[in-house]
Parts: C-alpha cells; structure tokens; sequence
C-alpha cells in the first residue's frame, strides 16, 4: 500500500497570522495529511514550538544545525509530497525568490521538488510594494502557486488587500494542486457501519460497542472526494451525512440483504460494521421474565463478507478487525479467508478505540505493503483507506 500524497510540509513564518496556521494543520490532518511544522525562528515570537510539536505530534526544527546526523534539509524535503507557505511574510517571500538557504525552511525548498503553495499575508503597502509585486512574479515563473491575499482589516485600524486567507479558500486551493479531493468523481462506495443488535426479545438484545464514527468518517471523506454513497447503517447516528443514501437495518440479517442489494453495483466496499457473529435461536415475541432468563441459545450469523467476497468481480473489499489478542494475525488471517484487498486491525482491549475519535492500529493489504498507525483521527483513518481504494482502482 502507498501513503504516496499524504506527507506535507508546513513552513511558518513571522507573520502575526502564524497563529491561523494551527487551524490549517488541523483540518490537513482532518483529511488524512500528516503535516511536518518547520517555522522561521523569527515565527516563535508569534506561536512557539511546543504548540507546533503538541499539534502535529511531531518534534519541531528551525535551522539546519540541529540534529544534524539526520541532515535534515535533505531528509525532511525528499519526504515531503507537497509544501505549504503560511504565512509568507515579505521577507520570507523575497528569500525564498533570490534562492537564500539561510535557515531550515529556506534549505527545504531549495532541496525539494515537491509543489509549493505559498500563502501571502502582510500590510497592504508591502504586498504592493514593487520589490514583492517582482518577487512574487518570480515565484509564479518558476511554477509555484502563490495566493492572493484577502482584503480586509489587518492589524491595528489597517484594511486592504494583505489579509491571510481563510482556512477554508487555502484548503480548496491546495485539493487543487494535489488532485486528491475528486479522485473518486464516478465511483460508488458502499460502507456498512455502526453494530447489529439481535433480538432476544422485545427488550433485549445482543449488541456490541460499535458506535458508527469511523463509518462516519468515511462516509464523510468518500463524499468529500466526490463518490457516491451508500451506508448500510446498524443502530448509529447518521446525522450530518447530507449526500449519503443511507439504508437504516437492525440485525446482521437485515445488513446481509441490504449489502447483497447493493454490491454489485459498487466499486468499494468497506466493512466497518460490526457485525454480531451470532444470534438467539429463539426470538421471543413477549419479554422473557427474569426467572426463566437463564440460558440462550445460539447459532451463527452468516459470514457477510466471505458471501461477497465469492461474487465480487472488480470491487476492492476493506475489512476491520477489532482483536484483543494476536491481533496482527488474526488481521492477516482474516484477509485471505474473507477474500478482502485490505484490512484495518486495532487492539480494543479494555475498551479502546470504541467511541473514541482516535484510533490506532495497522493496515494490512495483500500487496505486503502494511502501515501502523500510532494515534491518528479516525477522519485521517478514512482518507488513507480510500487512498488505498483509488490506488487499486487505478
């Protein structure tokens, strides 16, 4: 499996909007980015290193003469797929357009060829001033994609054209340049989500502690990159998921029929459902007094994804595996016997992951590519699944 497109850059610098670009690294992680924070030194006035490092979960450099045996310039700037410049002061842009290397930043740019996206912010007189009007001129010759900035009130009773842009404008322009956000225009993604309850009787039930958000999350993220949605959901909330067909069951034989429904028309499943692997042989019509409540009978479930896995033709398959033992091998036993292309594998011992906004386990794939996840947000989670998705779907 690739994590091609997900490693991103963020240099800061001086500029009294640094403290905007928190908000940036936030949602770049949001949609599955894991983001290196190199800042100018002068841009520790603003927002120090200590709030980079408990942002990104990454340490934080500024020059080239630390940890020098990694040789950083060189190290960090290979890794990285795309570069983001927020803010770019005057100065920063006038170093970065006559080709300075004068601290770590400066060094990373002239040592990658990874795309650059520089966001401008500063008074409107500097950002009209001849000098910057010629350096960003440069830049743009040389096929970096400089924004302009907002008009607005800057700092003090100054308004004009220098204001950093909003969150939300550097996000659309950066989808622009990596090409990622539309990447599955055209596709239909089918996602099971949440946790079969299986009746009893009419009050209790055998359940589990699924709560829906990682299905949530990807549901989110596939809409976000233009496919077609369609949740199979098992007890979960679903508000906020504009845009999804969402097909509301209750036991795992309901979720089997709608997922039989719906397979073959899609070009992704991804099981994140929790499926009960059994259920009463009996289903009571009245509840059972609590005296007579003394034993249940059990029979299996069908095995839902070993059943499409036989009739699948060109769909990629993504499973989940919730372990408290052996985890990493039961996973990969589980994607060959499943027939999945990929599965997610976490370790919920004494309660982990579930409900949680975290998550942290491996993805294991048949191409022998596997990827351990620290903590990471289970939007990030998603994103990387679907990378997986539209890499095999070509």
């Amino acid at each position: 499996m690739s994590t091609s497109s997900r490693e991103v850059v963020l240099g800061v610098g001086a500029g009294i909007a640094a403290y905007k670009s928190c908000d940036l690294l936030r949602r770049l992680q949001d949609r599955g980015y894991s983001v290196t924070v190199v800042p100018t030194p002068s841009s520790l006035n603003f927002v120090g290193s200590a709030t980079w490092e408990a942002l990104s979960g990454r340490p934080v450099n500024t020059q080239v003469w630390e940890n020098v045996h990694e040789v950083s310039h060189v190290s960090i700037a290979h890794k990285a797929d795309y570069f983001i410049i927020a803010p770019a002061t005057a100065d920063l842009i006038a170093r970065i357009a006559a080709g300075r290397a004068d601290d770590l930043l400066t060094n990373l740019i002239l040592a990658t060829q990874a795309p650059l996206l520089i966001v401008p912010a500063m008074h409107p007189q500097m950002w009209l001033d001849a000098a910057t009007v010629e350096n960003v001129e440069t830049l743009r010759s040389r096929g970096y994609v400089v924004m302009e900035p907002e008009t607005g009130r800057l700092t003090g009773t100054d308004s004009g054209q220098g204001r950093f842009p909003e969150t939300s404008a550097i996000i659309e322009k950066f989808d622009v340049i990596t090409g990622n956000l539309r990447d599955l225009v055209g596709k239909r993604v089918l996602i099971s989500g949440g946790g079969t309850r299986e009746a009893i009787d009419p009050v209790r039930f055998i359940g589990n502690r699924s709560s829906g958000k990682q299905a949530k999350a990807i549901v989110s993220a596939a809409l976000l990159r233009g496919a077609e949605v369609h949740l199979v959901a098992a007890n979960m909330s679903t508000d906020g998921l504009d845009g999804a067909i969402i097909i509301e069951v209750e036991s795992a034989l309901d979720m089997q029929q709608a997922l039989v429904n719906e397979f073959a028309l899609c070009d992704v499943l991804i099981m994140c459902a929790a499926v009960a692997d059994a259920k009463p042989v009996l289903k009571f019509t009245e509840k059972i007094k609590k005296a007579l409540l003394t034993s249940i009978d059990l029979e299996p479930n069908p095995d839902i994804v070993a059943e499409l896995a036989e009739v699948k033709e060109k769909q990629i398959m993504i499973g989940f595996a919730a372990e408290t033992s052996d985890h990493l091998d039961a996973a990969r036993a589980k994607l060959v016997l499943k027939g999945l292309d990929a599965i997610y594998v976490n370790d919920v011992s004494n309660g982990a992951i579930f409900g949680k906004d975290t998550t942290q386990g491996m993805i294991i794939s048949r191409t022998g590519a596997d990827i351990a996840l620290k903590e990471v947000s289970k939007d990030a989670l998603a994103h990387l699944l679907l990378d997986f998705a539209a890499e095999q779907l070509g």
